[in-house]
């Protein structure tokens, strides 16, 4: 399997990975972030689809993490009670680690590729994923602490990766 085949598995994955903890998520904030997340792990899967069909693709850069900070604003002035089970940190800690290391992946083939395009891809999906990691820390926090978190009106975790 090459490079582009194994990317390709890792995003198909981590996008069924988020879908699930969507259908699992019982706070509706969530639920938008990790559909959110999904959604952006299937159009990384498009880009590499079209790098291996010859086809130029064009990776847009996402405004994911400022999207984040709206459902946790929207979150902190919802009446919705968090109950978050002790085993959902340890899940939500495995989907950062997994966005680490997808980060690390995509900085090295960038790397190591000739291509020029495909050194550009590999270099913004590798920023693609560290705005995931981000956003997944985020979580980490916020479940691991909700009120804690949700005082902090700016959100400061968040906002200051949003570039």
């Amino acid at each position: 399997m090459d490079i582009l085949e194994f990317a390709l598995e890792k995003e198909k994955i981590s996008e069924e990975s988020y879908r699930e903890l969507a259908r699992r998520a019982e706070n509706s904030g969530l639920k938008k972030i990790f559909i959110m997340l999904a959604d952006e792990e299937a159009g990384h899967s498009r880009v590499i689809e079209g790098i291996i069909q010859d086809i130029s693709p064009v990776l847009v850069q996402t405004q994911v993490l400022a999207k984040a900070t709206n459902i946790f604003k929207m979150i902190r002035n919802s009446v919705e009670e968090f109950d978050f089970a002790t085993d959902e940190l340890e899940v939500y800690r495995q989907a950062r680690d997994r966005e680490a290391k997808s980060r690390d992946f995509y900085q090295q083939k960038s790397e190591e590729v000739e291509d020029s395009l495909e050194k550009e891809i590999f270099a913004r999906l590798a920023g693609e994923e560290e705005k995931h990691y981000i956003l997944l820390d985020n979580i980490c926090d916020f479940v691991s602490e909700p009120e804690c978190y949700l005082e902090d009106a700016e959100f400061v975790h968040l906002q200051d990766y949003q570039a």
